[in-house]
C-alpha cells in the first residue's frame, strides 16, 4: 500500500507555500522611501471662552523614521490675515507623536478651511525633506468668544473688570 501523505511531502509543500507567500509579499510591499514621514491623526479648533482664547492645531505621528535633530515646522494661516504663524519642534528619540498648536488667533469664521502646512526640514533647517498641506475648519465663528477673559487665575475667579 502506497502512503499518499508522508512527512517529507508535508514539509516540502509547507516550504513551497512559504516561498510563494514571501514572493507575493515582497512584490506587493510598499517601499519605505515612498511613505510620508508623518501621518496627521487629527486637527481642530479649541475655543476657551473662559480665558477668551482661540487656537487650532493638529496631532501627527511618525510613520517613516526621521533623522534625529531634524525639525518639524507647522505654518498656520492667520484667520485675521497677515503672516502665517510658525511653530517648530525638533525631532527626538523620546516620542513618535507630535502635537502642534497655533498661537492665539482671532477672526475665525465657521466652515472656512484655514491652511496648515507641515514641513520636515534637516537639522540645519536648510533642506526640505517632506511637506504636506491641509485645511482645518471650525464649526463656529469666534463671535461667541468674549474680547476679554471671563475669569482670571488658576481657580477661574471672576474677572474683576467684568
Amino acid at each position: 500500500m502506497v502512503q499518499l501523505v508522508s512527512l517529507r511531502r508535508v514539509i516540502a509543500a509547507s516550504i513551497a507555500l512559504v516561498c510563494v507567500l514571501l514572493a507575493i509579499g515582497w512584490l506587493t510591499r510598499e517601499k519605505p522611501e515612498n511613505k510620508p514621514y508623518l501621518q496627521i491623526l487629527g486637527s481642530g479648533f479649541l475655543f476657551n471662552y473662559r480665558i477668551a482664547d482661540i487656537t487650532y492645531g493638529f496631532t501627527a505621528t511618525v510613520i517613516r523614521p526621521l533623522p534625529v535633530g531634524s525639525i518639524i515646522e507647522a505654518s498656520f494661516e492667520d484667520p485675521a490675515g497677515g503672516e502665517p504663524l510658525i511653530v517648530r519642534k525638533r525631532v527626538g528619540t523620546d516620542t513618535t507623536r507630535y502635537g502642534f498648536q497655533s498661537p492665539p488667533v482671532r477672526g475665525v469664521k465657521a466652515s472656512i478651511p484655514y491652511l496648515v502646512t507641515v514641513r520636515v526640514v534637516d537639522r540645519e533647517g536648510g533642506e526640505i525633506l517632506w511637506t504636506h498641506a491641509f485645511g482645518v475648519k471650525s464649526q463656529i465663528s469666534d463671535d461667541l468668544v468674549p474680547d476679554e477673559p471671563l475669569t482670571v487665575g488658576p481657580g477661574y475667579a471672576l474677572n474683576p473688570g467684568k
